[in-house]
């Protein structure tokens, strides 16, 4: 989590809401990634997403089966539906998403009958993960102000 919390940061950099994700096989990261939803100019481009993206190439396969999603924020139903989407095995989120949350929070998808479902474990380094997001909205706030 701390790596995710590393890009997360990255993110804050660049103006960007500051989630970060990096997913692991083999005790081994092998994708990193954070949002670039305002840089690209595009709704799709969550951290998750992205590594995701990143995760496939280098393992040549949609499907990352044994593969480990960190994410410093609870996965949207988008981020969801991709993590369902490339069977990944384990989810571990830091902060608790109270608007947008798709796993447990606000709706569950990987409850969903016949679908994929991978562990999910939340509240992980959430003190850390939350004051990230907190800080960097309190600063937007300050600056409309």
């Amino acid at each position: 989590m701390k790596e995710a919390l590393a890009q997360a940061n990255e993110a804050v950099e660049h103006g960007e809401v500051p989630v970060g994700c990096v997913i692991i096989k083999d005790g081994e990261i092998i994708a990193r990634a954070c949002n670039r939803t305002e840089r690209e100019l595009s709704a799709t481009k969550h951290a998750e997403i992205l590594a995701i993206q990143q995760a496939s190439k280098l393992l040549q396969s949609s499907n990352l089966s044994g593969c480990e999603l960190y994410v410093t924020l609870e996965p949207c139903p988008m981020c969801a539906g991709a993590i369902i989407n490339s069977k990944i095995s384990k989810v571990v989120f830091g902060a608790f998403d109270l608007n947008y949350g798709a796993c447990g929070t606000v709706t569950n998808l990987f409850s969903l009958p016949n679908i994929h479902r991978p562990e999910c474990y939340g509240g992980i380094m959430e003190d850390e993960c939350s004051k990230v997001l907190s800080d960097f909205f309190k600063k937007i706030r300050n600056l409309k102000e």
